[in-house]
Order: structure tokens, then sequence, then C-alpha cells
């Protein structure tokens, strides 16, 4: 028994878990839920230069930032990943992310596909799983609905949205999210993670 332990880890590696899709497929609702059950995860709250929405907080929903500042953490190399996100700005606090996974912590990160393949690059043992609907149709419905764009930036998002689908391919795992079904999503998400921490050898989160 003591030579087959040897080959058994004993300690949980934290996983690097990335959720990820096109607008208008709930990422944010489900990471709601997630952070209402009180899950022992780090939710990385991201980075933006543009203006809130009615009800968001800064520091909890995002870091609401000027472009200034946001050039300045550029210039200090603080962000793990950015980029321009329908004209605005988008990024990763590096140091957010690093501190959390010290502590052995799940860290999960709220993404577009963009930003997802960019952590693919850095981190490739990172869990990538894309959040989508039953169909394109409901996806547009529910980006009309919000009403939280213009007509000409709602455009651009369905655009973006439609080649984003087309890179499914490049995830772990794809989980639908149906109308009225959130607590299932959510379900379905915690579940492969737990199944993730099950992998054998398990995956060890390392920045490239």
């Amino acid at each position: 028994m003591s030579q087959v332990s040897e080959f058994i880890p004993q300690a949980k590696e934290p996983l690097l878990i990335v959720i990820s899709g096109p607008s208008g497929v709930g990422k944010d609702s489900v990471l709601e839920i997630l952070k209402q059950r009180k899950v022992e995860f780090h939710f990385v709250v991201t980075a933006t230069t543009r203006p809130p929405r009615d009800g968001e907080t800064d520091g909890v929903d995002y870091i609401f930032l000027s472009q200034d500042q946001f050039a300045e953490m550029i210039e200090h190399d603080e962000l793990l990943e950015y980029a321009i996100v329908y004209n605005d700005f988008k990024g990763i606090p590096k140091q957010q992310v690093r501190d959390a996974i010290a502590t052995g912590k799940d860290v999960i990160l709220r993404l577009d596909v963009q930003g997802a393949e960019t952590i693919r690059k850095l981190c490739p043992q990172a869990v990538l799983i894309f959040l989508t609907v039953p169909d394109e149709a409901e996806m547009v419905q529910r980006m009309t609905v919000r009403k939280s764009e213009k007509p000409e930036e709602l455009k651009l998002r369905i655009a973006t949205a439609r080649q984003e689908l087309k890179r499914i391919h490049q995830f772990d795992y794809l989980v639908v999210n149906e109308e009225g079904r959130l607590d299932d999503t959510a379900d379905t998400i915690l579940a492969i993670i737990r199944a993730e921490h099950h992998r054998y050898p398990h995956r060890k989160v390392a920045f490239e």
C-alpha cells in the first residue's frame, strides 16, 4: 500500500476555469448563481474601460477604469491578457489570479472567446468551458431584450457572436444554457469542475 500511495498526489491542485461564449448566453447570470451557492472559488473581477450599466458595482461586477488607468496597467505589465471588446478594453489583472492560485483555490475567469483563446496559449492546462444557448435565434432575442446597447452596437455584437460560435472546437466543454434553467447550467459546470479534480494526471496551472 505504501508503494501505491507514492504515486497518488495528496494535495488538490487548483484549477483555472474559463467560462466563455458569445454575448447573450448568460455568462454573468450563471456566475451569479455560483456565487449565491457560496462555492469555494475565486471569481476574478475583470478590468474594463466601458461605463457601468445600471445595477453594476465597481470592484464586484467589473473594475471600471478610465482609458488612462487601463493604459497604465498595460504599461506596468499588470494584465494577464487584454483586448478590445466591442470598442472597449477588457483585461484580467495578473496578480489577482496568481494570488488566488497560491491559496489553493480554483479560479474562475469570465472571458470573451478571444480572451479564452489567449488564456489557452498562456496556460494550456486551463479548463475552457463554452457557454451557449439552444439556437442562434434565442441568442439574438436575449441580446435584443436586455436593451443595453445602441442599435449599431447590437448589430456588432450579433455579428461577432455568429463568428464566435464557429470556435467551439477550441474549448474542452460545451454547456447549453437553456431558458429558465440557470440552476441546471450551474450544476453542469460544477460537475465538470468536480470531474476535472479527479483527472489523472492532474492539470497543473502554470503560465508560459
